[in-house]
């Protein structure tokens, strides 16, 4: 018998935040979180719980836990977009389809308590969170902000009633396939004195806080029309700095600005911190921070994380601007591969990015729903 308690204990947590480990214990692709990170996620004082509700839970099978859940309401979504929906994430459960079940009907609940109409995910608080089953690519390392699970999750959802719903690729790219923007250097110069517009480098991180918040709005008007999409509010932004800055590095980021110097573009990269994270056995000290500045000193992937490009610029050709700029980088750095995040389908202006440097879909992943009966 499987039976599901609310998480209302530090040890607890504690346990929530080790299941993972144990599940996937031994497992080469799995790439785990920090675990300070991941509580530090799940504090109350969170300022991403302003306006979201979430609440966690153990499955056990006697006295073993056995899987985990989050149920998330994001009431920006609800009330603002009006879409009656309740999240669910953060799920990890060993193979069973009755603890998958256990877990859902907890949150499906929760959403018929709260007049919500469906249920989808796997999804984090934001759109900035991990989101999405993988469906294709068992077989590849996770990057350090893609969900990995076992074939048996995305099969045992479906057979308990759950539709795919939205759907996100990852592409793998040769760094001598991004070479061929080495053939529009007219065509950047060109981009440069019609529209006005020039990149922009900073030389330390410091240097480029004070532009995070402007880039956080860009992502906001670059995206707003997606029908997935919800805005990250200026009070979420401290927390994804906090998660995200101390691992980037300017010589992986590029910035494009026009006559005004106000930022019209950008791109984030990262040198790959997976194998680094599989090191760390999900904690920093002893010997774990050795290993992330060691990926980050040393590396021959990178993995592209983030693009905005204001919506009047695009399909003009600034992200010529951006990607030459990087492959140089690259180049002088001896980065030799290329791997996205995930992309979603019905995002076909991000996916036309690619279209020149035969780009090879290796992964895709889902998020999966069910209508709520009253």
């Amino acid at each position: 018998m499987i039976e599901v308690r609310e998480v209302n204990t530090p040890s607890e947590m504690k346990k929530f935040v080790d299941l993972p480990f144990e599940v996937y214990k031994d497992n080469p692709y799995w790439v785990p979180s920090l675990k300070k990170d991941e509580l530090a996620s799940f504090d109350k004082n969170n300022a991403i719980f302003e306006t979201v509700e979430a609440n966690y839970f153990l499955a056990y099978k006697g006295k073993e836990v056995v899987g985990r859940i989050v149920s998330i309401i994001n009431w920006t979504e609800v009330k603002e977009i009006g879409k009656t929906k309740i999240r669910f994430g953060w799920l990890v459960f060993k193979d069973d389809i009755n603890i998958l079940k256990a877990l859902l009907t907890t949150v499906e609940n929760i959403a018929k308590n709260n007049k919500l109409s469906y249920i989808e995910g796997p999804m984090g608080f934001s759109n900035m969170d991990k989101a999405g089953l993988l469906t294709e690519g068992f077989d590849k390392v996770a990057t350090l902000i893609g969900l990995y699970n076992y074939e048996y999750y995305p099969i045992y959802l479906q057979e308990l009633g759950y539709q795919p719903k939205a759907e996100w690729l990852e592409y793998s790219i040769d760094i001598a396939n991004l070479g061929k923007v080495k053939q529009m250097d007219k065509l950047c110069e060109m981009l440069k004195k019609r529209y006005e517009i020039d990149t922009y480098k900073f030389d330390t991180i410091n240097e480029m806080l004070p532009y995070v918040d402007e880039m956080f709005d860009l992502l906001n008007v670059t995206y707003a029309e997606l029908q997935s999409f919800v805005p990250i509010e200026k009070f979420q932004v401290e927390h994804y700095k906090k998660k995200y800055l101390k691992f980037l590095h300017p010589d992986f980021i590029s910035c494009v600005k026009d006559k005004n110097n106000k930022m019209i573009a950008f791109a984030i990269t990262m040198p790959s911190f997976s194998k680094a994270f599989q090191k760390t056995k999900g904690k920093l000290f002893p010997f774990g921070w050795w290993h992330l500045m060691q990926a980050q000193k040393k590396n021959d992937h990178v993995e592209f994380y983030l693009i905005g490009i204001h919506p009047h610029y695009q399909n003009k050709g600034v992200n010529a601007l951006i990607f030459k700029e990087l492959y140089d980088r690259f180049i002088a750095r001896g980065i030799k591969t290329l791997e996205t995040n995930p992309l979603l389908e019905e995002n076909t202006k991000v996916q036309q990015l690619w279209k020149n440097f035969d780009p090879v879909i290796h992964k895709r992943r889902k998020t999966f729903y069910k209508d709520i009966e009253a």
